[in-house]
């Protein structure tokens, strides 16, 4: 039948077909697409009793349309991803209930009994004391069972070769980690903001650090990676009692460095952690750097024991684990970085009364997690650069 583009109308026809529903009369469905990427549609009985969730990739980029081309592929990688992590860590994904791959479409489960942890954190609540450790475990699942300690090397390979991603990829490579520090038509900021981002793009020790990142973006294949993991692909709420915690959306999917999920993750708290500063709302957002990364660290040492190969030892380990902090702290100051003077911006600081103070601080801190990644060698160091921006 070929690819088709669903639309509301289609999907109580679509879910029967596929075998996800025996009654198409009972089904209400509404888009509720909010991402930049794609259409996600929610289906649910006229009852209210059941529901899924529908996402299909689009042939361009939803915000823009036609006018920016992009391959629906990038749902083939969302749904590798999605089955690779529930080999290890099916708690911490939705549950997929099947992949279409000839429409690029994903049926998974209703989650919208949840809240976005963006918004969660917008709307001033703290992140609990498991949300950060959940996402280091996460991280630490995924990277250890894809990467040459926890997968035999000819399925590494294999893995490798399926998940090549140049076109998102790419998309990285400059909105990320290049084109802030550069004159491009992407970057935009607050007119409040235009000395540091001049002084950003003439900083020669900034450019080659970040030139640095990029090719350890570019060339590092270390485990696959969920490629895009910020508080607006995580989902928090609770469930008979118990917190939950899903990540969402993989489709940046791809086989690279471990410290570029958690730099992610790290750079959109830091930047939560900012606008709780200015609302004087802080309360938990200051642990979060800390508390992910001991998670990470420490589940990775728990896998470590079942790696057949003993040629790597606990000293291996231990200097791999510092080139992973080292190289997580400055993605996480490349995305800080972009999220202010780049292309993207985070309401976190977008919504703010005066968005200046804040997006000031923001700006400061990336660059010297960028420039000082090797020198900060613990959460403390982090804290103490932190408190020390004016």
């Amino acid at each position: 039948m070929g690819y088709r583009i669903l639309e509301t109308d289609d999907i109580p026809g679509y879910l029967r077909e596929r075998g996800h529903w025996d009654d198409a009369s009972d089904i209400r469905v509404r888009e509720v697409s909010d991402g930049n990427m794609n259409r996600v549609f929610l289906a649910t009985t006229t009852d209210g009793t059941r529901g899924l969730a529908v996402k299909q990739a689009l042939p361009w980029v939803r915000v823009a349309g036609p006018s920016w081309p992009m391959s629906p592929e990038r749902a083939d990688a969302e749904a590798r991803a999605y089955q690779q992590v529930a080999g290890v860590a099916p708690d911490k994904i939705p549950a997929i209930h099947g992949y279409d791959g000839e429409n690029y479409a994903l049926v998974m489960e209703d989650m919208s009994d949840l809240e976005v942890l963006r918004t969660v954190l917008n709307e001033g609540a703290a992140y609990g004391p498991d949300t950060s450790r959940r996402i280091g475990e996460f991280v630490a699942q995924l990277s250890f069972a894809t990467s040459d300690f926890g997968m035999p090397s000819a399925e590494r390979k294999a893995l490798i070769a399926a998940s090549v991603s140049p076109e998102l990829c790419k998309i990285t490579e400059d909105v990320v980690l290049s084109e802030p520090y550069i004159e491009h038509e992407h970057n935009h900021w607050h007119p409040g903001l235009d000395d540091l981002a001049a002084a950003f793009r003439a900083d020669p020790r900034l450019r080659t650090e970040v030139a640095d990142l990029r090719h350890v973006f570019m060339t590092s294949a270390q485990a696959l990676l969920h490629g895009d993991l910020h508080t607006g692909s995580v989902m928090v709420g609770e469930r008979d009692g118990a917190p939950v915690v899903r990540v969402f959306d993989p489709e940046f999917s791809f086989v690279g460095p471990i410290g570029f999920d958690l730099g992610l993750y790290w750079a959109n708290t830091l930047v939560s952690q900012e606008r709780a500063r200015a609302l004087g709302t802080l309360s938990d957002h200051g642990e979060q750097l800390r508390l992910s990364w001991e998670a990470f660290a420490a589940e990775f040492r728990r896998l470590w024991p079942t790696r057949v190969d003993t040629f790597f030892d606990d000293a291996c380990l231990d200097r791999f684990l510092d080139r992973v902090w080292a190289e997580a702290l400055g993605f996480a100051g490349t995305e800080i970085v972009r999220r202010v003077i780049g292309f993207a911006h985070l309401t976190d600081l977008t919504t703010l009364p005066d968005p200046v103070p804040a997006s000031r601080r923001a700006l400061l801190l990336g660059r010297e997690l960028i420039v000082r990644r090797t020198e900060l060698t613990g959460p403390d160091d982090v804290r103490a650069v932190v408190a020390s921006l004016s």
